[in-house]
């Protein structure tokens, strides 16, 4: 069984693409339904289907706070968290989907 855990995370239509900064307490749960279009609204119009950026929490109440930083935050800010961690744009679903 997947451990489940607060995360906030950023989901993107390709590479400098379309970006979408969600919250989830099952990330392999949620990319899925983004990466198969069955979360309707703005990832599945703008066809963003790539986990290329995450961060677990402890709380929820702190992924919460994150979550609304970054979509505080300019795409400058966000693509900087991209490629801190993800420089090659690598979706990372793959990586999660096995746990």
């Amino acid at each position: 069984m997947r451990e489940k855990l607060p995360c906030v995370y950023l989901m993107a239509s390709g590479r400098n693409g379309t970006l979408y900064a969600g919250l989830t307490s099952d990330l392999a749960q949620r990319a899925w339904q983004h990466r198969e279009g069955l979360v309707e609204g703005f990832t599945q119009k703008h066809g963003c289907k790539l986990l290329v950026w995450f961060e677990r929490h402890d709380t929820m109440e702190s992924a919460i706070l994150r979550e609304k930083q970054i979509k505080a935050g300019n795409r400058k800010k966000k693509l900087a968290l991209i490629e801190a961690d993800n420089p090659t744009w690598r979706d990372l679903y793959p990586d999660i989907a096995q746990g």
